[in-house]
């Protein structure tokens, strides 16, 4: 049987991916603070606030991760929930809004990372991947929280693959600049905090977003692919 987890499952890439994996005939558990409508078979959500790590805590003491994952052939994990904010330079970020960003974008993906690995000892195809953007490699300005967050999953895969874990692929993967709730974020924020607000108000004005269906679904060929962890930190689009 297979089976895989995706956070963030409920909207944008995540829905893709997991709209993908379903139709690919993997059973989905999808944890995401809302529900993706219009899918019942294979499909099982969680509510479940990322940003929350007692929460988060709370729910893996509860052995639902372990169960679900229980009798799998394969299995994978999609750490793909993120949140872009705070969009400011520094001094104008603010406390509570760098530590939910730290705390979505790595505290939860590693949290998992390490509970799907305890859940796996037996299975002998398991896949480890963060969804993680061309910010971990390159600084855009206003973006420091979240050019960092996404470089440490970057690193985070590559500390794991040294550990040389028995069974387990890993990658960090770059999905490029998808047409999501994010990119709305990112054209209302005030210049005076992203100086490129109109590079990506040009982006979705001439077309050049991509379609989280499309990309998800080439993502998620990708993951359960042959190739899925030959190199450790990827983009989708060079693929």
């Amino acid at each position: 049987m297979k089976k895989a987890i995706v956070t963030g499952h409920s909207k944008g890439l995540g829905a893709g991916i997991a709209a993908a994996l379903l139709e690919g005939g993997y059973n989905v558990l999808g944890l995401s603070r809302s529900a993706l409508p219009g899918f019942e078979s294979g499909l099982e959500q969680v509510a479940l606030d990322l940003g929350d790590t007692a929460a988060l805590s709370h729910w893996l003491e509860s052995d639902e991760l372990a169960d679900f994952l229980e009798h799998a052939e394969s299995a994978v994990l999609v750490n793909n929930a993120g949140i872009v904010e705070p969009i400011a330079p520094l001094g104008r970020q603010g406390a509570s809004a760098i530590a939910r960003a730290v705390t979505v974008n790595v505290s939860a993906a590693l949290i998992l990372a390490d509970a799907f690995v305890a859940a796996t000892e037996s299975v002998a195809d398991r896949r480890l991947v963060h969804i993680s953007s061309g910010a971990g490699r390159h600084a855009y300005t206003g973006w420091s929280v979240y050019c960092a967050t996404k470089a440490a999953l970057d690193h985070h895969v590559r500390g794991v693959a040294d550990d040389g874990i028995a069974g387990l692929k890993v990658e960090s993967l770059a999905p490029g600049v998808i047409d999501t709730g994010m990119q709305a974020t990112i054209r209302s924020t005030p210049e005076e905090d992203f100086a490129l607000r109109e590079r990506f108000v040009g982006l979705k004005e001439s077309g050049a977003l991509g379609d989280p269906e499309t990309v998800g679904a080439k993502i998620a060929a990708h993951v359960t692919g042959p190739k899925f962890g030959a190199e450790l930190v990827t983009d989708i689009r060079e693929l």
